[in-house]
């Protein structure tokens, strides 16, 4: 291919087409040209950069008009392949200098992605290079640097990031070694830490993992991502250089580095692979040192929609009426992880309109939604679950989501809220529906108020998801089958055999299982008698409730989950 087959033909002056678009005004482009002549030729800069250096014009209208003056197709960085052919390509270094990312490669052309696509410097370098021809994009500067890091970043092994870091005498006390705060922090900002501790989260992320555990031990430092609910070893790091990655993390979190006998917790903001990340930090004190879990909030993903969650269609059409109804208390319940929150989110989320007032009481805020009002608990300055619920029912809403009812002081208010033509949303740890209902009463909770005030329980695990890629029938195991009762002789069975898919785990992502209890006049009959979890559970039943193990049941029979999944969250008898 000849030099002159890689030229690019300018359409029109970049001058033109900004003011055909109105993007910009003629004065504003008559200062922008006595600035860029104003500057000598060593630092001659391209009228574009001027007018959006000045804030004339935005970086992306910039990208559109270029776009337009070159002939280029403009791609953003959600439209990028996932993955870039194996092949040879220039060392990253080259490509995040001059800002030029390779998005394909066949065996003629070479597809490039680049912020400034008239420099000929790299277009004849990688035409030499490739020996190909070249298929140019325009792209944004930080879109490019995000293609190059997806790409490119996860070649960095540890051993080359440990190459960087300078030996540490590791005799004695190896967290005692580290006292000096002004060391600490010198070290938590040394390139090869900066690098080792932003290449585990984007792996997280990238993993689709919830939560990243470093742990420190006597002689190592474990890194375990969670994902789908089950914990993996991802990494061991040297003890050596443990202070310097806790102390980067602190650092980002913004917690005292110099505190490490008593538990912090933070947050981290970050923009990882395109999506907004936020990172809830939690650190803990142990004998070898501090222990960092980190709780990852996907800000950029789409909130869930009720439908997505996995209610079979006649619970979920309950609970649609139930969510509906203009006051009273509904409660979710199970334990931590199982999906309460993202469950209320949804639901919150079908029913915010602009004639409702819905604010929120929570800790801590884990999606932030249009329209509704809320609030992140403090208990550090006063602002607690209960304190914060008096003066939010003063606010004249409509809607009340509490994020757990934690004491009978908020449980009482709660309910006071409910009985006052409040629609009322909360979660509590118990392990089934009519469990919620003995727990209130055991509080302290009088019989009465919680028989005016409920409305429905709604009690929920999740199961992992047999992985799509490698599905395939299976004979259940006799055991199993003995151990559910319900099963018919000729029932068909699914599992996932392990792929690269699914990390060789057979699953690949969760949904929910649940069992909802409508509180009508019979069950708050119940309620009123005291009568305990198991009576209040029979009558359920008798009354169409589906328990957590027979919609866990239900699925596996849907070729969904597995039997020993289910068996695994559901306990006997729930």
């Amino acid at each position: 291919m000849s030099h002159e087959a890689l030229k690019i033909k300018k359409t029109a002056p970049l001058s033109k087409i900004l003011l055909d678009l109105h993007l910009i005004t003629p004065e504003k482009l008559e200062i922008a040209l006595k600035e860029q002549s104003s500057s000598d030729r060593a630092n001659h800069r391209r009228l574009g950069e001027i007018l959006v250096n000045l804030g004339f014009v935005s970086e992306e209208d910039m990208i559109q008009a270029l776009s337009t003056q070159l002939g280029l197709k403009y791609l953003k960085f959600s439209e990028f392949p996932k993955t870039v052919p194996a092949g040879s390509y220039p060392t990253v270094k080259f490509m995040k200098q001059y800002r030029f990312v390779p998005i394909g490669m066949d065996d003629h052309t070479m597809k490039i992605a680049m912020s400034d696509p008239l420099d000929e410097y790299v277009t004849d370098a990688l035409r030499n290079f490739s020996g190909k021809s070249l298929e140019i994009y325009l792209s944004s500067e930080k879109d490019i640097m995000e293609a190059i890091e997806q790409y490119f970043g996860g070649d960095v092994q540890m051993t080359s990031i440990m190459e960087g870091m300078r030996e540490e005498e590791t005799e004695g006390d190896g967290i005692e070694l580290h006292e000096d705060v002004h060391h600490l922090r010198d070290m938590a900002f040394e390139a090869p830490i900066v690098k080792l501790v932003n290449m585990l989260i984007t792996r997280a992320v990238e993993g689709r993992t919830s939560d990243i555990h470093i742990e420190p031990f006597e002689n190592s430092v474990k890194v375990r991502y969670r994902i789908d609910g089950a914990l993996s070893e991802v990494e061991s790091l040297p003890k050596r250089i443990q202070p310097a990655v806790i102390s980067r993390i602190k650092i980002m979190s913004k917690l005292n580095i110099a505190e490490r006998r008593l538990p912090q917790d933070g947050r981290i903001k970050l923009r990882v692979s395109g999506r907004d990340i936020d990172l809830r930090v939690s650190t803990i004190p142990t004998i070898y040192g501090e222990s960092i879990v980190m709780r990852i909030l996907d800000r950029g993903s789409a909130l869930i929609v009720l439908e997505h969650l996995g209610f079979p269609e006649e619970t979920l059409q309950k609970y649609k009426k139930i969510i509906t109804t203009p006051y009273g208390m509904l409660l979710v319940t199970g334990p931590t992880g199982s999906g309460k929150t993202t469950t209320l989110y949804a639901s919150l989320n079908m029913i915010n309109s602009d004639d409702k007032k819905i604010i929120t009481i929570e800790d801590p805020i884990e999606y932030q939604i249009d329209g509704i009002n809320q609030i992140h608990v403090k208990p550090q300055i006063g602002l607690t679950f209960a304190n914060g619920l008096r003066h939010i029912v003063r606010q004249d809403p409509d809607i009340i989501m509490i994020g757990e009812i934690r004491d009978i002081e908020t449980a009482e208010i709660a309910i006071h809220s409910a009985l006052t033509g409040h629609l009322v949303f909360s979660t509590l740890h118990t392990n089934d529906a009519p469990g919620a209902v003995t727990r209130l009463l055991d509080m302290g909770i009088e019989g009465f108020l919680v028989s005016s005030s409920l409305i429905g329980v709604l009690a929920q695990r999740l199961v992992r998801v047999i992985c799509p890629a490698c599905k395939e029938p299976v004979a259940p195991r006799q055991e199993l089958v003995d151990k559910m009762e319900l099963f018919g002789d000729n029932i068909t069975t699914y599992h996932g055999r392990g792929c690269e898919e699914c990390r060789h785990t057979g699953y690949r992502g969760r949904t929910g299982i649940f069992e909802l209890m409508i509180v009508d006049g019979e069950i708050r009959q119940l309620i009123l008698e005291k009568a305990s979890a198991e009576i209040i559970r029979h009558k359920a039943v008798l009354k169409g409730m589906q328990v957590l193990r027979e919609c866990g049941l239900q699925k596996v029979r849907q070729g969904i989950t597995t039997i020993e999944e289910v068996l695994r969250v559901a306990q006997e008898g729930i």
